[in-house]
């Protein structure tokens, strides 16, 4: 029942796509602005001071924002046995809205620098397009709909504990959207939710994502024909490429019909060279661009 609701959803939207509202402006010299604010708080690392002043930052930005701001706080536990202090923030827009769209980012970054391409694996990673730049994106998206309230419902959900542990054991990673799958907020399932991960890669290609490809391909097909009708086609490339494990698997298992926007072809993933002038503003503003431009397009 829930899926063929999101496929009929998502069919219309595709029809309606570059009909309805003109589009809000996003600004991405201003979410560069926010990548550069997040390096320079220093990694972001559950339990240091970098994670604890992002934690802040987000919250005072967030509350005056959205119509409702949602912090779900908690301690996890490793498999090591450390305490983690875990923070989720959900700006909520038009919470009283039957129809919902979610979208979503990490906001931690890694403590270790173990990417292929690691020149320093005892280093943190700085995090600016790991982290950096999906969270940048969703803040520029709250100020948007902030100054133009959507009529849809929206949520913009910053997800800690992403990055901390070891993927390939599946131990302590995906902490915070696994805990928002476990303790959602009041109303109904969103119609469909889409992740923003290192999507601020100066030469940024966004291919397809497999397992998104696999739990929503409707929505796949959603988000890249919004994206060639907004004139970013030869950005949202319609080919398959990486298979990932991230955010949006956790989604998928609580019933949402969620999808990765990656761009994992980025040399700096993992390393200490993760840092601001990897990243580039017009990146920004085209994955900004796509995000406003689902939010108009489910203004129906």
């Amino acid at each position: 029942m829930r899926v063929s609701r999101a496929l009929a959803i998502a069919t219309v939207l595709v029809v309606a796509c570059g009909t309805s509202r003109p589009p809000r402006p996003f600004d991405g010299q201003a979410a560069y602005r926010a990548v550069e604010t997040q390096v320079a708080f220093g990694p972001r690392i559950p339990g240091t001071p970098g994670h604890a002043r992002e934690a802040a930052w987000l919250d005072s930005l967030l509350r005056p924002l959205a119509d409702t701001l949602v912090v779900q706080a908690w301690v996890h536990v490793t498999a090591s046995g450390d305490s983690l202090p875990l923070r989720n923030f959900v700006a909520r827009f038009n919470p009283g809205a039957s129809e919902r769209i979610l979208l979503m980012a990490h906001w931690d970054t890694r403590p270790i620098s173990d990417g292929p391409n690691s020149r320093d694996s005892a280093a943190a990673v700085p995090g600016a397009n790991d982290g950096g730049s999906g969270t940048a994106v969703l803040l520029g998206v709250a100020a948007a709909l902030h100054t133009a309230r959507p009529s849809v419902g929206v949520d913009l959900l910053f997800v800690d504990g992403e990055d901390y542990g070891v993927f390939a054991a599946e131990a302590d990673v995906l902490i915070g959207s696994k805990y928002y799958a476990a303790n959602l907020p009041a109303g109904p399932l969103p119609l469909y939710a889409v992740l923003f991960d290192m999507v601020g890669d100066r030469d940024l290609q966004i291919y397809e994502e497999g397992n998104s490809l696999l739990g929503a391909p409707e929505v796949v097909n959603l988000v890249w024909e919004v994206a060639r009708k907004a004139g970013y086609g030869n950005v949202f490339r319609p080919t398959p490429k990486p298979t990932l494990t991230d955010d949006h698997i956790s989604l998928q298992a609580r019933g949402i019909r969620a999808i990765d926007v990656v761009d994992f072809d980025y040399p700096y993933w993992h390393t200490k060279d993760d840092t601001p002038d990897k990243v580039s503003a017009q990146s920004l503003q085209v994955v900004g661009d796509v995000a406003l431009a689902l939010v108009a397009n489910s203004e129906r």
